[in-house]
């Protein structure tokens, strides 16, 4: 993997990462339009260090103030009645699900979900599951992360196992769980941030360990500079996401989505991608 490679998808993960059009989806599609073929998931998850970094930077003191309310929780046997217990219980909650599954499908992650075809599709349910999920939270009274429960929790886990396809997106996967829950869009996204720090630093801690010597052959070099460029353009996409959905919907991601569907089913049938 050259310099310029590195560069390149480290911007497509810090810019996808965190907004719901799927950065896996990216990732595969960006190389092959380029000529470069599919740097493989184990690249992949270890590029997302970079916005995990990102991620764990921003909302560092969130991080702080729920790991002293997990202990603080246990100590007092209040896991649900104090506030800081409450809500990284929720996380470690919404979590569960992703890692279960994860392990259990990890071969067809790596292989037969990185399909184009699979890509697309996904892409363009996401769009469809978001557009629902924006249509029925238009009829409800939203609610912020306080009033959150064990079973919104449960349910946004669930729905960020969604993520386990590439083209699904995780932020789009829970943003859209979270709109079914009746939960507000800042909400959802922040959540959506937290509950990527465990689930997706897990990940690149374990491929990194396990693909080791296949990642030397991409060169550590190219493989930091991409962690370094999806880190900025990812803390950028964090701060920008967090304002933008204070006082917009997800309809210009949900167009987004398919139109990038239709390019690439257009590419897929004139034999101009292969699958």
């Amino acid at each position: 993997m050259s310099i310029i490679q590195a560069v390149v998808l480290g911007l497509v993960q810090g810019l996808t990462e965190f907004i719901p059009v799927s950065s896996t989806a990216h990732l595969e599609i960006v190389p092959v339009l380029l000529g470069w073929g599919d740097p493989g998931a184990a690249a992949s998850a270890v590029i997302q260090f970079g916005t995990w970094i990102a991620a764990l930077i921003y909302f560092a003191r969130d991080v702080v103030r729920l790991i002293g309310g997990f202990f603080r929780g246990l100590a007092t046997r209040r896991i649900l009645d104090d506030t800081d217990s409450r809500e990284a219980w929720l996380v470690i909650i919404g979590t569960i699900p992703i890692v279960v599954l994860g392990l259990a499908l990890k071969k067809y992650i790596e292989s037969s979900f990185r399909s184009l075809w699979v890509v697309t599709t996904m892409v363009i349910v996401v769009a469809i599951l978001l557009e629902l999920a924006e249509m029925y939270a238009r009829r409800r009274q939203l609610r912020s992360f306080e009033q959150m429960g064990v079973a919104d929790a449960a349910a946004i886990g669930f729905g960020q196992c969604l993520a386990l396809i590439p083209g699904s997106s995780r932020s789009g996967s829970t943003i859209m769980a979270a709109l079914f829950r009746g939960i507000d869009r800042p909400t959802a996204a922040r959540y959506s941030f937290l509950l990527s720090l465990p689930a997706v630093g897990a990940a690149g801690f374990l491929e990194l360990f396990k693909e080791r010597h296949h990642l030397a052959l991409l060169g550590w070099t190219s493989i930091i500079v991409s962690i370094v460029v999806s880190f900025v353009t990812g803390y950028a996409s964090i701060w920008f996401l967090l304002r933008y959905l204070r006082t917009h919907t997800t309809h210009i991601f949900i167009y987004y989505r398919f139109a990038l569907g239709a390019v690439m089913i257009a590419l897929l049938v004139s034999g101009f991608l292969k699958a």
